[in-house]
């Protein structure tokens, strides 16, 4: 698609921009100059200030899980609404908004049952040529969103309007990370008080989890990684106790700290078939292993069926924490102007647009919590 077929829908014009383009995976991004199209029916532009870095942009950007090249990914997103289709009434030019990948038509057999991110409704042209390089070839939306880039056009249902006074770097961490793992505690599984909960994995999205057990009521939260700061950053987030998982026995140190029993959840927050599989092994009778984090493709597990079925225990699949953004997010920004939910220690990078390269290289390291692209720093 040329370039000219790009510059007006319903009067509003395709806006020039710069984007980070993936064109080789594993490959650092290219900086380019693109067009992006109009915001047509059920649309929203969106002029973004932060875009948070979450694992799942650097999987698909090393060829993890496919995908055509080239793309723009990023999907964790906040900024002010530039230009809205015909039909769009929820938000208009100036809101702000956190612009997330979870996009819903709200009626499917899915989104009736609480699974919007993984809506069965097919939205047609949406997501689909909207972004052309300057040779006027189309470039792929990442993750329905491609929000490295100074805008994106997205479907109404992934903006969520936030008050003007809420900084746009802890907007963006709430729009994938926080939603995933909070959701998967309290939308996923509905986890009660009093139980014991072990966390496989915490970085962004199993610190979330943590956080969300914490704010339920659990009796005991055992964080598990191999760093000791994830370790230590857990504590701070409201585990009760850490386990480094390459040193002895987790299977042992987990029935230890439970007495002998077991976890009622254990929720992996990391894409390790290891993970997945060593899950099962940590579960009290009735317990359930939440499956948060998702393995590139080809990954295969296995497990021992009478284990599951003689002890009553689940295995639960939870996708963007079975998010509804439209209620979730404005409980969340609640919780975290109460003081309850910690947003600001969650970001511990900042970087400029121009040096994603290096943003995405500290995420890729594992030092830090998260890492944030601020468009406004210079």
């Amino acid at each position: 698609m040329a370039t000219s077929e790009l510059e007006t829908f319903d009067g509003e014009p395709a806006r020039a921009m710069r984007a980070a383009v993936c064109r080789d995976f594993k490959k650092p991004f290219a900086i380019e100059e693109v067009t992006l199209a109009a915001p047509h029916l059920g649309e929203v532009m969106v002029k973004l200030h932060a875009t948070s870095i979450c694992h799942s942009d650097i999987i698909y950007a090393d060829g993890g899980w496919g995908g055509d090249l080239p793309a723009v990914y990023g999907h964790e997103g906040a900024g002010v609404v530039a230009a809205v289709g015909a039909d769009v009434t929820d938000v208009e030019p100036g809101d702000h908004v956190i612009v997330t990948m979870v996009r819903s038509c709200g009626s499917c057999p899915c989104c009736s049952l609480g699974h919007r991110g993984c809506c069965e409704h097919m939205f047609g042209g949406i997501g689909s040529a909207k972004i052309v390089d300057g040779k006027g070839q189309p470039v792929f939306q990442g993750l329905k969103t491609a929000a490295f880039a100074d805008y994106a056009t997205v479907h109404r249902s992934q903006v969520v309007k936030v008050d003007d006074d809420l900084a746009f770097d802890v907007a963006a961490v709430l729009a994938c990370g926080v939603i995933t793992g909070y959701g998967a505690v309290t939308n996923s599984v509905a986890m009660p008080p009093d139980t014991h909960v072990v966390v496989i994995g915490t970085g962004g999205v199993g610190l979330n989890c943590i956080q969300a057990a914490r704010i339920h009521g659990a009796k005991s939260i055992i964080a598990v990684d191999r760093m000791a700061s994830r370790l230590d950053a857990a504590q701070a987030f409201g585990a009760t106790d850490g386990i480094d998982v390459s040193k002895g026995d987790l299977q042992k140190a987990v029935l230890d700290r439970t007495s002998g029993r077991g976890a009622d959840y254990v929720f992996v927050a990391v894409g390790s078939r290891r993970a997945i599989e060593g899950s099962f092994g940590l579960l009290a009778p009735g317990g359930s292993a939440v499956l948060v984090g998702i393995p590139e493709l080809g990954a295969e597990t296995a497990f021992d069926p009478i284990l599951i079925a003689n002890g009553s225990k689940r295995i639960v699949g939870s996708k963007l924490g079975d998010a509804d953004i439209q209620r979730d997010i404005p409980a969340l920004i609640d919780l975290y102007r109460k003081g309850d939910l910690k947003l600001d220690p969650l970001i511990t990078d900042r970087f400029s647009f121009d040096q994603i390269n290096q943003a995405i290289a500290r995420a890729r390291s594992g030092d830090g919590l998260k890492t944030v692209i601020l468009f406004d720093r210079n």
